[in-house]
């Protein structure tokens, strides 16, 4: 199982709106999918209550294997959807080193249940649970809205990524989606071209536009090309672009 994290210090930047997305566009994939909703927002755990597992976020950070009585032997993909709870606030004072612990005794539980992915959404701030999901976590990706207030909290971020990575060197940062991207602002076309030039190699090519179609679809329960509607066309080729190339770069088998 390879595990996935969305993470952003800033919100409102399309952290969980990518992340639902690529759970749907997994999912249709064949793959066996665990979601872990660790902000306490809960917004990743609304769209995907469809899904739910029956198993709460904070218990990720028990002690003991986590089981989901899910059957994940056969060929049959799903998504099982680890919904936040409020006990997630009790979780920010515990010690990180016993946090990250149980959490990636966690993972690894589930990895042994058969799931493919697990993907999971923080809440937007530097905490124990954010912390402790980037020290068992494989990959990381960082939404990011082209204003000057996310491109601050995106410097914090890239800093706490390289940070984590002196302690589980296997994380690999993918990189920034620009996110919420107007190309008509020409703010935003000169905040990207900023970002382009300060971290070359961290801009994910695949960005997603400012669609209102993405809004009717995560408040329905579903990704945005079940929308039926001309204009939900364009963010279906992006969020598919995007989905595609997270695949390409954790090398998933499909």
């Amino acid at each position: 199982m390879k595990t996935l994290v969305t993470a952003n210090q800033k919100g409102g930047v399309g952290k969980t709106s990518t992340l639902v997305h690529l759970a749907f566009d997994f999912f249709e994939r064949g793959l066996k999918v665990a979601v872990i909703d660790l902000d306490t927002q809960a917004n990743a755990s609304y769209t995907l209550q469809a899904f739910q597992s029956g198993l709460l976020a904070s218990s990720m950070f028990g002690i003991g294997s986590v089981d989901l009585n899910y059957k994940t032997e056969d060929d049959v993909p799903l998504i099982a959807l680890i919904e936040s709870d409020a006990g997630l606030a009790n979780m920010e004072k515990m010690a990180l080193n016993e946090a990250g612990t149980n959490f990636r005794a966690a993972i690894a539980s589930l990895g042994a249940q058969g799931f493919d992915v697990c993907l999971i959404d923080t809440a937007p701030s530097l905490g124990v649970s954010m912390a402790a999901a980037l020290l068992a976590a494989d990959y990381v990706i960082s939404p990011i809205e082209l204003e000057a207030y996310s491109i601050q909290g995106i410097k914090k971020m890239v800093t706490t990524i390289a940070n984590i990575r002196k302690v589980n060197p296997k994380l690999q940062f993918l990189g920034m989606i620009p996110s919420k991207v107007d190309a008509r602002n020409p703010r935003h076309g000169r905040h990207l071209e900023e970002l382009e030039r300060a971290y070359p190699q961290l801009m994910i090519p695949t960005g997603v536009g400012l669609r209102s179609s993405i809004a009717d679809a995560l408040a329905s329960g579903m990704p945005v090309w079940r929308i039926k509607k001309t204009a939900a066309r364009k963010a279906t080729q992006e969020v598919r672009a995007l989905a595609a190339h997270i695949i390409m770069k954790m090398e998933i088998n499909q």
